[in-house]
């Protein structure tokens, strides 16, 4: 791989992990929006067959929202700065801390959901995540076997 294509999907996973960023602080602070009404609404059908949150399950979800929310700010910006320094740089620890956070994540998350019952959560924000994150993973990964050799 030439040095512009890894440069192109370098850059393509930071930005990917700064959208993810957005969408964490979406998470934390607009719960409730636009944004999440698909997301929502599959939540209230899976756990309370109802059209509506009570209001203190509601208060409940919007805690759980904003240390959700904050969470995945904190892990994006980590990815970013390993893409914009070490992955950039082809340091293979680099790589192999990228798919260690992302399948963890991938895994516990969509494990769990899967378990409730929530295949939601693992279509609309799990698979796109992991798409869009693992893409430039393995589209850059001959460049990392060449570093471990």
């Amino acid at each position: 791989m030439d040095d512009k294509k890894f440069m192109f999907w370098q850059k393509w996973l930071t930005y990917a992990n700064v959208l993810t960023v957005v969408v964490g602080l979406l998470v934390a602070f607009a719960g409730n929006s636009i944004f999440f009404d698909i997301h929502n609404d599959y939540t209230r059908e899976v756990f309370f067959q109802s059209n509506e949150f009570q209001s203190d399950v509601l208060d409940f979800k919007n805690w759980l929202f904003g240390i959700i929310g904050g969470t995945i700010v904190g892990f994006h910006i980590l990815m970013i700065m390993i893409s914009e320094n070490s992955f950039k740089k082809k340091e293979l620890w680099a790589y192999k801390a990228m798919w260690y956070g992302i399948l963890s994540w991938f895994l516990i998350d969509s494990g769990i959901s899967l378990y409730y019952g929530a295949i939601h959560n693992v279509v609309i924000i799990n698979l796109v995540a992991l798409i869009l994150i693992g893409l430039p993973l393995i589209a850059t990964s001959k460049e990392f076997k060449k570093e471990q050799r």
